[in-house]
């Protein structure tokens, strides 16, 4: 970290990237506050509200904007997701670092974020098929996805907004957006092999429910699979 300004990892800088320049930011799980305190010194926000659940990450985000001079230009909230938040606060929502599962709480206790004046940047740890399930069903799309690898783990990022969108079960585990991506070859194969995985431990299973499981997820692979020549064809390999 120098100085200056505090170093993004890959996908924060993906993220920090996709904020619109002179955004009223709220980023939500906040913990060290290099996104927003990043963002505030390259004069890119009109404010930032910075939010943890726990005191501990909320001190830390507090001990970096302090560090960088920037402590009197970011609000800092302990609260909830975005329970501590008004809609007229943020046209910008950050939620990252955190499982598809636990954005999807969030965003269901924060109705507001479908209203249409909002942009969601959202980066899911894991399940991000629950996220993009949840999204699809509840008057968001996704406006565009790009996956990111940082320390040689692939993220997808996701920029959401108001609208109606149906989503194949191929896209729901392998991205909306993602036949252009350089990454997305390599992001299908591992979804098929998690599910394939999947499978081969509820075909040790008994009872028509693990039965069905099992022919639903092998309906998705399926899917996956036909994304996976999409993108091979449109990506010359």
């Amino acid at each position: 970290m120098n100085a200056r300004k505090p170093e993004l990892s890959a996908r924060l800088q993906l993220l920090a990237d996709w904020v619109p320049q002179g955004a009223t930011l709220a980023d939500v799980g906040t913990d060290h506050a290099y996104l927003p305190v990043w963002l505030t010194l390259e004069g890119r926000l009109r404010s930032a509200i910075a939010c943890d659940l726990r005191s501990g990450p909320l001190g830390r985000g507090q001990d970096t904007a302090r560090r960088f001079g920037v402590l009197e230009r970011i609000e800092f909230r302990l609260c909830d997701g975005l329970a501590g938040v008004e809609a007229e606060e943020a046209d910008t929502v950050v939620i990252a670092g955190m499982g598809g599962e636990n954005i999807v709480s969030i965003l269901a206790a924060a109705p507001w974020t479908a209203d249409g004046s909002h942009t969601l940047l959202l980066q899911p740890q894991s399940r991000a098929e629950e996220l993009r399930t949840f999204l699809s069903a509840n008057s968001y799309a996704i406006s565009r996805e790009r996956l990111v690898e940082d320390r040689g783990t692939i993220y997808p990022v996701l920029e959401v907004g108001a609208g109606s969108q149906s989503l194949s079960p191929g896209q729901i585990y392998g991205g909306a957006h993602l036949m252009g991506d350089p990454l997305g070859g390599r992001y299908l194969v591992e979804q098929i092999l998690r599910l394939q995985t999947a499978v081969a431990g509820l075909n040790r299973g008994s009872g028509p429910e693990t039965w069905e499981k099992a022919d639903r997820l092998r309906d998705v692979i399926g899917s996956l699979l036909e994304l996976w020549e999409e993108w091979r064809h449109a990506n010359g390999s």
